[in-house]
């Protein structure tokens, strides 16, 4: 039977409107159903103060059984999601975009449909973050290979440079100043693919930026200056 949402009190992030939920595993320390709080927050690895945060965002509604706070089965479900969100750093606003966006779902296979083009696109905001720390990396051994020069003026001198054809394709489109998307779409690459490629051709022609490195590979011959 199909995970169906409950409709939640009318805070910020709640839906007005049932639907359904993606097919993942629940915690295997939990009851399916009426859990307390102190339950809740041991099974999944949170403090109380995060669930009651869940809670103001309207993602989780907790219930009263006399005194205690307890969690129904469509929010343990909820939780299963949310937890899983938050283990790939996904921002809370993503998380409650994605929650009422499950709350209009209107068949199991819409829910995981919902879900998957979230996670790709987490996926691609991750490889994004990866490319720009991989640049800084390289940004940052350039700079440390430029103290070690200055305390060393003999390795000052040029390595030959060498590129493979896929480079040498990238300089020339590079040189004729398509920018890193256009050039993506050109050699039929990921843009997060491209400017690796343009990172290590800035690397090897010792620049900080493409311009430079262009200029260096017409000086040397790499490209035509026409």
């Amino acid at each position: 039977m199909p995970e169906q949402i409950k409709t939640h009190p009318c805070v910020p992030g709640s839906r007005q409107s049932p639907g359904f939920l993606p097919h993942l595993p629940l915690p295997g320390t939990i009851a399916d159903n009426h859990v307390a709080i102190a339950d809740m927050a041991d099974a999944f690895g949170v403090t109380h103060r995060t669930l009651h945060f869940y809670e103001e965002k309207g993602l989780l509604s907790a219930d009263r059984m006399g005194p205690m706070r307890v969690y129904g089965q469509e929010d343990i479900r909820r939780m299963t999601v949310i937890n899983a969100c938050r283990e790939i750093d996904m921002p809370i606003a993503a998380i409650q975009d994605l929650m009422s966006a499950l709350g209009s779902s209107t068949s199991q296979k819409d829910a995981a449909q919902i879900f998957e083009d979230a996670l790709h696109a987490r996926k691609r905001e991750l490889a994004a973050q990866q490319s720009i720390l991989r640049r800084q990396m390289q940004r940052i051994s350039e700079l440390l290979e430029s103290v070690a020069d200055g305390d060393n003026p003999e390795r000052t001198a040029l390595s030959p440079i060498h590129l493979s054809p896929i480079e040498t394709k990238c300089l020339t489109f590079m040189a004729e100043g398509y920018p890193a998307n256009r050039i993506a779409t050109m050699m039929d690459m990921d843009l997060t693919a491209v400017l690796t490629l343009e990172s290590d051709i800035i690397r090897k022609f010792n620049g900080h930026n493409r311009f430079q490195a262009v200029a260096k590979a017409v000086l040397l011959g790499f490209v035509s200056a026409e």
